[in-house]
């Protein structure tokens, strides 16, 4: 039959091309059988209406946001972290009717630029008036063609200066708070299990300026380190596998199996942290007692597992950032949010040689 447009519908129906158009797009416009006529024509010609990407261009609205992560796409509906905030998001997004495009990239790796640069294309694609920029390295690429497009740029860090909207917890002070229990608790040799960014066969031990090459939660590593004081021994290990159980477990089995294990173990997230607790269970020790665990950012299973972490609004990190890109009444530009140290059993005073 050929390519059908709106012009032959119109020829068709025996109407103008704007009466098929406001058939689509304005149909209150139009009476209900003059809309009948058109949609009908249409149908039986197979037309399916107006292209979505054309008419956005048109209109300068895609009448959609995007949500970008450095993660596989399944990430975003395992992780219970990127689950609450992306409920938060769609809550908002709903509200305006409006759509939410997931924009999943490669992390940045300057080793492989070609590759994380066609990764970055995702977004160059992505119709989109907007995005969230989650766990979005400074140095990627998706961001200066963000930039480029001019689209609203919502931000979980501060790191970006060309950002429209930050939405931000005190990452560094939250986790100095933990660094500061652990201390009080009469701990000296302490692990720490940062989020690895990058590939690796393996648990790999960093020091303080390799971690930030390797993970994206640099403060929380900072505030933990002050908390912790200049006299605690800090092992740091980055796991494969990034934010992952599997990722915490295996950072867990490294610790814990070494001679001199440490007495306490900090993770730099609840999901890692949850796997640092099944390597214990697996040795028979008991969180609290032979060795104290804590994690960050309160993720429902923590309670659960009498998980010492710092609590965060998770959900509303993504409402209020939904409202920086969609609400025109919504002037705040830099919201940071209350955190809050949740003890559990999961910490507890240090064992010493006779009790451990």
């Amino acid at each position: 039959m050929g390519n059908v447009t709106l012009k032959s519908v119109a020829e068709a129906a025996g109407v103008s091309i704007s009466t098929v158009s406001n058939a689509y797009n304005k149909p209150d416009q139009l009476s209900a059988e003059v809309r009948q006529r058109v949609l009908e024509t249409a149908k039986a010609l197979g037309y399916a209406g107006p292209n979505p990407a054309a008419r956005s261009l048109r209109s300068q609205r895609a009448r959609a946001i995007g949500l970008v992560f450095t993660e596989r796409l399944s990430y975003a509906f395992s992780d219970p972290y990127s689950v609450g905030m992306l409920a938060g998001l769609a809550e908002v997004a709903e509200q305006f009717q409006t759509g939410l495009l997931l924009i999943p990239l490669m992390p940045f790796d300057p080793e492989r630029p070609e590759e994380v640069e066609a990764s970055a294309e995702a977004m160059r694609a992505a119709v989109v008036d907007g995005v969230l920029a989650y766990c979005l390295d400074i140095d990627h690429p998706a961001r200066e063609i963000a930039v480029d497009r001019g689209l609203r740029m919502v931000a979980t860090d501060d790191k970006d200066p060309r950002m429209d909207g930050l939405v931000l917890i005190d990452e560094r002070g939250a986790a100095r708070q933990v660094g500061e229990h652990i201390r009080r608790l009469g701990h000296r040799n302490v692990g720490i299990v940062v989020d690895s960014k990058v590939d690796s066969p393996a648990v790999v031990e960093v020091n303080d300026v390799e971690h930030r090459s390797m993970s994206f939660s640099w403060d929380r590593y900072d505030g933990f380190r002050e908390g912790l004081g200049p006299d605690v021994t800090v092992r740091t290990v980055a796991p494969p596998g990034h934010n992952s159980v599997e990722a915490g477990r295996a950072a867990g089995a490294h610790l814990l199996d070494r001679q001199d294990r440490p007495t306490a173990i900090i993770t730099v997230s609840d999901v890692l942290a949850l796997g640092v607790l099944d390597a214990m269970r697996q040795r028979g020790l008991t969180p609290g007692r032979d060795v104290s665990l804590s994690g960050f950012d309160d993720v429902p299973a923590a309670a659960d597992a009498g998980l010492t972490t710092v609590r965060q609004p998770i959900a509303e990190r993504g409402r209020i950032a939904g409202r920086m890109l969609l609400d025109p009444d919504y002037t705040e530009r830099r919201v940071v949010l209350p955190t809050e140290l949740v003890v559990r059993s999961s910490t507890g005073p240090a064992a010493t040689p006779q009790t451990r």
